[in-house]
């Protein structure tokens, strides 16, 4: 049976591979060999500063090549990785660090002052360590030790939900569950001699981990272009210069990609686009592939409380709209209100079984014990599956609109709104309204400024979507807002029209 250790699959992987030029950040290549010595070093040096097994050990990092090697180095403690992406406010990252009860937090310079200003009065945060300090520096020095023993069931990571709706909640991963979807990865995505990857995504958020985790297991020698952040132009240069063949991406930067000069470069080396996170409007991902003759996306679908995923399109079988079929080794029910199974075609709530479903809520009985019912995982997602299995995502449970006693779901208001030529973003949300119970209420950004007007958008989702579903309420914005890992705000939108985050 295949390791499910992290800290020992990372030194599989690399006893496997060898030494080789694996991973290029901003103008470096930087070789296997270096990453994971590094690694081991500092694994060794944070025992010696008295992190023990089990401990939250909170990375508050930008993407850089020491994020990846602080994981491993964590993992190699027996400690937990704790991320918490740099995109945090103070308040925000206080409650990972207060709830979390870390011990140690390692970040970077510029987020240094952030840091102490977080961890201000909490006692139980023993060290604070930035890159490229004096510190930090002195745990490299350490010999490289033996890996801390740990069971496969035992806590690797204690990643923190969005909080779109609510406070954010620590969902707890093993060292099993993250290892099982980095290798269902593998299984039903890998295409041989794919191996040059751009990685954009926040390495601190589920997906971006995912990915990580998924090259351990590679049976080739993976090499990546890692971005500190999403710059499209920036992505667009490296696929060029780099001849990537693969990346992940989120919708949001799709929209941001469609609006480049895309046929300026070189893009024929790009073969495939993982896209998940978020729904993909069907327009928006053709004409992406219009524009891109030799990619194709390939949707997925997961939650933080998965490990990240559920299901992904297989290669060669790709379903337009669809977020593909299910993992092996996972299981579907679209299921009622009653926690009945929903045949193909009916929508319900997706409900999962998988060795990748979390342990449970950090510290929270009662939340865990009503997202896990009978064994099945209640994602909050409605969706409904064909005759052949395939998965399609409708909306977020709570994000539903009841309109006169009509659903609304804002995904099918959004969709519309995009497909008007001069649109590029669209939001929809409900408020109280006390003659239908809720209204529909569109935030809409155009192409540019003054291109289309409210009332004529009214008009345009009218015509598609007609009756109880089309907007009453439209407002023009600059952009839409987006949390830190690119999903739409819903939370922020609400508030823009009264609504008090549930």
């Amino acid at each position: 049976m295949a390791t499910r250790n992290l800290a020992r699959l990372a030194e599989e992987a690399f006893e496997r591979r060898g030494d080789y030029l694996a991973l290029r950040f901003e103008g470096r290549w930087y070789g296997s060999a270096e990453l994971f010595s590094r690694a081991c070093r500092i694994a060794t040096g944070l025992s010696a500063l008295g992190v023990e097994p089990g401990e939250r050990v909170v990375v508050s990092m930008a993407n850089c090549p020491d994020v990846t090697v602080v994981y491993q180095a964590v993992w190699r403690t027996g400690a937990v990785v704790t991320p918490a992406t740099f995109l945090l406010p103070v308040e925000d990252l206080r409650h990972v660090i207060a709830d979390s009860q870390a011990s140690a937090i390692i970040t970077t310079p510029e987020l240094t002052e952030k840091v102490r200003e977080a961890v201000a009065g909490l006692d139980h945060v023993r060290h604070v360590i930035s890159s490229g300090s004096a510190a930090f520096s002195a745990l490299e020095e350490a010999e490289p030790g033996a890996i801390f023993p740990r069971d496969d069931d035992d806590l690797a990571a204690l990643l923190y939900t969005g909080g779109t709706t609510g406070r954010s909640k620590g969902v707890m991963l093993s060292h099993a569950n993250l290892s099982f979807t980095g290798q269902a990865v593998q299984e039903a995505s890998h295409v041989r001699g794919v191996t040059r990857s751009l990685m954009t995504l926040p390495l601190s958020h589920s997906y971006g981990m995912l990915v990580t985790i998924s090259g351990m297991h590679s049976p080739e020698r993976p090499v990546t272009v890692l971005l500190r952040w999403f710059d499209p132009r920036v992505f667009l240069e490296m696929i060029q210069e780099h001849r990537v063949q693969s990346s992940a991406v989120v919708p949001s930067m799709i929209h941001l990609l469609l609006a480049q000069p895309l046929e300026e470069f070189d893009l024929s080396s790009l073969q495939y686009l993982g896209c998940g996170a978020a729904p993909l409007a069907p327009q928006t991902a053709a004409e992406l592939e219009r524009r891109i003759p030799s990619m194709r996306i390939r949707q997925g679908y997961g939650l933080t409380e998965t490990a990240a995923l559920i299901s992904t399109n297989p290669v060669g079988h790709e379903k337009p709209g669809s977020v593909g079929l299910p993992i092996p080794g996972a299981v579907l029910a679209i299921l009622d209100e009653e926690d009945h199974e929903l045949p193909p075609g009916q929508a319900g709530e997706v409900c999962v079984r998988s060795p990748a479903v979390m342990r449970g809520y950090w510290r929270s009985t009662e939340a865990t014990a009503e997202a896990i019912r009978d064994g099945w995982l209640h994602t909050g997602d409605i969706g409904y599956v064909d005759e052949e299995g395939y998965l399609f995502i409708v909306d977020r449970k709570k994000d539903l609109i009841i309109r006169g006693g009509f659903n609304v779901y804002p995904r099918d208001v959004e969709d519309a709104l995009l497909e008007h030529p001069l649109v590029v973003g669209a939001a929809v949300v409900g408020r109280p309204d006390e003659r239908h119970g809720e209204e529909v209420v569109a935030f809409v950004a155009p192409r540019e400024p003054g291109a289309v007007d409210a009332e004529e958008l009214v008009e345009w989702a009218r015509g598609r979507i007609g009756g109880y579903k089309y907007p009453r309420e439209v407002h023009i914005v600059d952009a839409i807002p987006l949390t830190a890992v690119g999903k739409l705000d819903r939370k922020a939108l609400r508030a823009l029209v009264g609504v008090p985050a549930h």
